[in-house]
C-alpha cells in the first residue's frame, strides 16, 4: 500500500469559495466505470484501487452504466442475474480495497434519452427488488430514488456527442448536477457549472474515469472523511462537498483545486450547438 499517499493529513489552502475558507482533506471519487459493467471501461475494477490512493483520493463511488445505458451485462437475461453482473465491479472494487484506508461505495449511471444520472444510496438489493425501474419517467425515478434515502444528480448536464441529438434537462427531477466532468471540454463543463448557477443547484465534480491513463481527474472534497454512501448523501446536501479537479495528475507539482477557481470551468465561452430540451 503507498502509504505516503493515504490522505489522512490536511490538504489546506487559502482559496475562498462564496467568502469561506475551502478545507480539503478528504478527496472523493464520484463517477468511475469498470470493465466489468460498463462497455466502454479499460479498467478492471480491482485496479482502480492503488491508483486512486496515488492520486490522493479517500475513496471512489462505483457508478457503471446500468442496463439503459453502455452497459457491459447481457440484455436478455433474467433480472436478478443481470443484477448480479452489474454488481461485480463494486463488488470486487470492494474486496479490494479491504483492508487499506480507501472506501469504495456504490453508484449508478442511468440512461433516459442520452441525458444520463447519478444514482447514489441504492444499493443492490434494492435493484433486485425494483426491476421496474427500467420503465419509469425521470420524476418516478427521483421519487424512488428519494423513498430509498437516497439523491440524483445529473451527470455532464451539457455533454455533446455524435451519438446525441439533443441536451435534456431536468432541473425539476434532481438533487443537484456535475459542475465539472472531466470527460467533457471545458466549454461543455462551463454551460453545466452555469445551468448549476441558474437553479442553485450543489453540484459535484467527477472523473467519469474509464481508463488509469487519464491525465486531468475531478472529485468531491470534504473537510472530513466519509464513511459510507449515507454520509456521501447528506455531507453532499448539507453543502459540505467542494467540486474539485487535478490536472496533469503525474507532475509532481499537481494538486486538487476548487472548480469554482478556475475561470475556464466556471465561464461560458460557447454556446451550445445541439438544440436544448428542458423536461
Amino acid at each position: 500500500m503507498h502509504t505516503e499517499y493515504i490522505i489522512k493529513k490536511a490538504i489546506q489552502y487559502n482559496n475562498k469559495h462564496h467568502g469561506v475558507e475551502i478545507t480539503m482533506e478528504y478527496i472523493y471519487e464520484t463517477h468511475l466505470h469498470t470493465i466489468e459493467a460498463s462497455a466502454c471501461s479499460e479498467t478492471p475494477a480491482r485496479e482502480y484501487i492503488e491508483h486512486m490512493m496515488r492520486l490522493g483520493y479517500s475513496g471512489m463511488i462505483v457508478t457503471d452504466h446500468f442496463f439503459n445505458g453502455n452497459s457491459a451485462v447481457p440484455k436478455n437475461l433474467p433480472w436478478e442475474e443481470k443484477v448480479n453482473m452489474y454488481c461485480k465491479g463494486y463488488e470486487n472494487a470492494l474486496q479490494e480495497a479491504e483492508g487499506k484506508d480507501f472506501n469504495v461505495f456504490f453508484g449508478i449511471e442511468f440512461c433516459f434519452e442520452g441525458d444520463e444520472y447519478l444514482i447514489y444510496g441504492v444499493d443492490k438489493e434494492w435493484l433486485l427488488k425494483h426491476p421496474e425501474i427500467m420503465e419509469v419517467s425521470r420524476s418516478e425515478l427521483l421519487k424512488m430514488v428519494h423513498e430509498a434515502g437516497g439523491m440524483l444528480i445529473q451527470a455532464h448536464p451539457y455533454r455533446e456527442r455524435d451519438y446525441l441529438s439533443a441536451i435534456r434537462l431536468a432541473p425539476n427531477d434532481v438533487d443537484g448536477c456535475e459542475g465539472y466532468n472531466a470527460g467533457n471540454p471545458d466549454y461543455q463543463n462551463a454551460l453545466g457549472y452555469q445551468y448549476g448557477l441558474k437553479h442553485n443547484f450543489l453540484m459535484s465534480g467527477g472523473s467519469d474515469i474509464h481508463q488509469l491513463s487519464q491525465k486531468t481527474m475531478g472529485g468531491v472534497a470534504f473537510p472530513y472523511k466519509i464513511n459510507t454512501i449515507e454520509e456521501y448523501i447528506e455531507a453532499f446536501l448539507k453543502g459540505d462537498g467542494t467540486a474539485v479537479i487535478k490536472k496533469d495528475v503525474d507532475s509532481p507539482d499537481a494538486r486538487f483545486v476548487p472548480v469554482s477557481e478556475c475561470p475556464e470551468l466556471t465561464s461560458t465561452t460557447e454556446k451550445p450547438t445541439l438544440s436544448v430540451i428542458i423536461y
